[in-house]
């Protein structure tokens, strides 16, 4: 059992838990992540991990319920245990070193990117960040992303927060400020991660992405996070989970992802079945 030590809602849906995984704790580097599973019958979920404390042998998981096993985990509350927590799995990402480069996150992606960005900044590196949400209220992280970038760029898609727009209108701003840009590295969903690579290919941009986002067992047995990299299949879960952007075959990536939509959706509302029932058992 690993029990949830703390916890915090950063937005209606987003939620910060610290869970007591010593083991993981100790190994954990820059992009890895772990495998969960919250109950019995529950299934398998990565997640990223997002910071981790040696010391108090603890991991922070920063989790967007959208889904059964997500939503049924923005449940759980301190005190209670997750079933299992397996990790660190997935390789490290590359940190470059005394270079200019631009951490661009999106939704929920940028707590993915915030471990992420310390290291590049821990590197001797100059950084840019931006962070895009469709709204203020999913905006996240925004202090922690300011103390370790040089400069940090905010964006939302209605304009209720700072800038209005895409964080590809911001990197081309800055691209054209002729600020000379080493990497780029970008997390968040994958249309985004598309556009941005699709913007640094331009200009010859070296460009990370990371495809957590499509994982299931995380161990590349179930073949759920395939994915065509520079012509060859690869597994986002063994073999990543960052990749070329630019060698990324995003077309067929997010047309496969889609056939998962109605699995998904069914997934949800028969959960929201049995949580109404349950309410109406408690009211009586």
């Amino acid at each position: 059992m690993y029990p949830i030590v703390d916890k915090e809602e950063l937005s209606s849906t987003v939620t910060r838990f610290v869970v007591h995984a010593p083991f993981v704790a100790a190994k954990r580097k820059p992009g890895n992540f772990v495998i969960i599973r919250v109950e019995e019958t529950g299934e398998r979920i990565p997640l990223t991990i997002v910071d981790s404390d040696s010391e108090e042998g603890t991991i922070t998981l920063i989790v967007q319920a959208v889904g059964k096993t997500t939503r049924l985990l923005q449940q759980k509350d301190v005190g209670d245990n997750l079933l299992d927590v397996v990790g660190p799995l997935g390789n490290p990402t590359k940190i470059v070193r005394e270079s200019t480069v631009v951490c661009i996150g999106g939704g929920v992606g940028t707590a993915e990117l915030y471990p992420i960005t310390i290291a590049l900044k821990e590197a001797g590196n100059r950084v840019y960040s931006i962070v895009g949400a469709r709204t203020r209220d999913l905006v996240i992280l925004e202090r922690e992303m300011e103390r370790c970038s040089d400069y940090l760029f905010i964006t939302t898609d209605d304009g209720s927060y700072k800038r209005k727009g895409l964080v590809t209108d911001q990197l081309e701003d800055l691209i054209d400020s002729a600020v000379a840009i080493d990497a780029v590295y970008a997390i968040g969903p994958l249309p985004m991660m598309k556009s941005v690579s699709g913007l640094t290919k331009k200009y010859g941009l070296k460009t990370y992405v990371s495809l957590n986002t499509i994982m299931v067992d995380g161990t590349g047995m179930c073949g759920g996070c395939r994915v065509t990299v520079d012509g060859k299949m690869k597994f986002a879960c063994v073999d990543g989970p960052e990749f070329d952007g630019h060698s990324v075959d995003f077309e067929e990536l997010i047309k496969r992802n889609r056939s998962y939509l109605q699995a998904e959706k069914t997934s949800n509302e028969q959960f929201s079945r049995v949580q109404e029932a349950c309410q109406k058992e408690l009211v009586k």
